[in-house]
């Protein structure tokens, strides 16, 4: 049965996309371990091609929210839901949904490094060989292309058939997001994805998430205020399951609306 959502807007003449300011829709959305409740009726609107970062202390629900928007959630048995998420305004809940049609559409890069224990080549293109698509003209085309999108061509251009162990810890993230966006997804989901790098390599995944949002929607989430402050255009402030403030990123840091949205900002709190 074919998805339901639908395809990715079409580029006009002149190589843009058609406007589409909200990518994703989460409406009312509840969610739950068994009986335990774990997000409470979160309401936000995502919009297309930007970077928007998820705060907040460690179990406030940030990353259960996060994995949610691709329904990776749906793996750990008792779970339920309430409300409604919607891509491209199709429920990710409709029946016609194909989910690993919807996880093409929308990629995830884990807060550790996971590369595949195969060469560097072979986990760019996993997902291509996974789907039938062996041709060795496209493999090729789609693991430069992608290595080039990921900043890392220039690095392994000539070790591409070389153990993916070789690379260092934030090498082997920017692989990571190469092969999470070897298919083209509309979307790109970040968990924390440089809570295991060091200064040096988190800086380089945070200027290639300022290049990647020219073709993705971004979420990321991340501890690290800072990080929401350079490379996000809005930011989600949660505290106990709740979506306490959503706001355009400067607007949030330089005048939050909420008391604990102040608190969390200015470390009082965390």
């Amino acid at each position: 049965m074919p998805s339901a959502l639908s395809e990715p807007p079409s580029s006009t003449a002149d190589g843009h996309v058609a406007a589409n300011p909200r990518m994703i829709e989460v409406d009312h959305f509840s969610f739950f371990y068994g009986e335990k409740k774990a997000l409470f009726d979160i309401c936000m609107d995502i919009p297309e091609r930007e970077i928007t970062a998820l705060i907040g202390p460690s179990g406030c629900g940030k990353s259960t929210l996060l994995r949610n928007l691709n329904r990776l959630n749906d793996l750990i048995d008792g779970v339920s839901h309430e409300g409604d998420i919607r891509l491209d305004g199709t429920s990710l809940y409709d029946p016609a949904v194909e989910v690993i049609s919807l996880r093409k559409r929308v990629g995830m890069v884990f807060q550790k490094y996971n590369p595949f224990p195969k060469s560097i080549y072979e986990n760019v293109v996993f997902s291509l060989r996974v789907a039938g698509r062996n041709k060795r003209s496209e493999l090729d085309e789609v693991a430069e292309r992608t290595l080039r999108s990921a900043a890392l061509w220039d690095e392994v251009k000539d070790r591409l058939h070389t153990s993916a162990y070789g690379l260092s810890g934030g090498q082997q993230q920017r692989l990571c997001i190469a092969r999470a966006i070897a298919n083209r997804p509309q979307i790109l989901l970040m968990d924390e994805p440089c809570a295991a790098l060091d200064p040096i390599a988190t800086l380089k995944i945070e200027e290639l998430m300022l290049q990647l949002k020219r073709e993705f929607t971004i979420v990321i989430v991340t501890h690290n205020m800072q990080q929401a402050r350079r490379c996000s255009d809005r930011t989600g402030f949660m505290y106990m399951g709740k979506l306490v403030e959503y706001a355009e990123t400067m607007e949030m840091f330089q005048k939050p609306k909420d008391k604990q949205t102040e608190r969390y900002i200015s470390g009082k709190f965390s």
